[in-house]
């Protein structure tokens, strides 16, 4: 479900593939006799009618156990041609822009088709078969087996937390909403500290490493420079203030727990 008409580059393969893909959804077959009938009776395929087009590219067609992979190479190709295209009125656009489009808007622009393309651009997200799925299921549930603490996720290093939700999962998007001043910030980075923390990686059979405990954190922040940021994680893990740290208001003691 994931290979659309327009991924097609001949007009006329498209129109196939449209066609075909209609009357199999009406519960029909699709084959040249079934076909041929929605298609210019008058179009040529070089020197072949459409009927004799459509005879050869069944006569030339090959086992179906892999159509899959063949769908797949040619949606790749198809988002080939996208980023070729992009990256020419990318070129074009710069050497004859108009007055009213500065660098910055062909810039967002670009970021726009790009991002679309990369949205749309995925084969990942059609329906999974039951099998599949619970496969998923088992595997989750023998890594919560392996991993300290029992759990199927990654543990936030907050007992409480962890309890209602078995970890940080990988298909989960997580928001925290509260008002200002309320400590989302603070929950965030010793979440992101402890993960960090407690990241053990394990050598897999192609040399790649894969996270057997913890992981490694990305941590994007709009409002706090990463200078910021590390002051306020020291001064989580080392209970000093850390307006103290900024103005250098620290004793001996203190300082000691910063550098240890």
């Amino acid at each position: 479900d994931f290979l659309k008409p327009i991924h097609l580059y001949e007009p006329l393969h498209r129109k196939i593939f449209e066609v075909a893909g209609d009357i199999i959804r009406m519960g029909k077959i699709a084959n040249p006799v079934t076909i041929k009938t929605f298609l210019k009776a008058d179009e040529k395929v070089g020197d072949m009618t459409v009927s004799q087009y459509l005879a050869s590219l069944v006569s030339n067609a090959v086992t179906v156990i892999n159509a899959e992979d063949y769908g797949r190479a040619i949606y790749d190709l198809a988002l080939r041609r996208a980023l070729i295209t992009i990256g020419e009125d990318v070129v074009n656009i710069a050497y004859d822009a108009p007055l009213d489009m500065p660098p910055q808007s062909q810039i967002e622009d670009t970021e726009r088709r790009l991002f679309e393309l990369a949205e749309n651009g995925r084969y990942d997200g059609g329906f999974q078969s039951f099998n599949d799925a619970l496969a998923l299921a088992i595997d989750m549930a023998a890594v919560a087996k392996e991993r300290d603490g029992g759990l199927s996720g990654i543990s936030t290093g907050i007992h409480s937390l962890d309890a209602k939700m078995g970890g940080l999962q990988r298909s989960d998007l997580i928001i925290l909403a509260g008002r200002p001043g309320m400590g989302k910030t603070s929950l965030a980075t010793n979440i992101a500290y402890n993960i960090a923390a407690a990241y053990e990686g394990e050598v897999q059979p192609d040399g790649s490493m894969k996270a057997k405990n913890g992981g490694v954190v990305g941590f994007y922040s709009l409002e706090m420079s990463s200078e910021q940021l590390a002051t306020r994680i020291i001064s989580e893990q080392t209970e000093v203030s850390s307006s103290k740290i900024r103005r250098g208001d620290i004793n001996d003691a203190d300082f000691e727990k910063l550098v240890a």
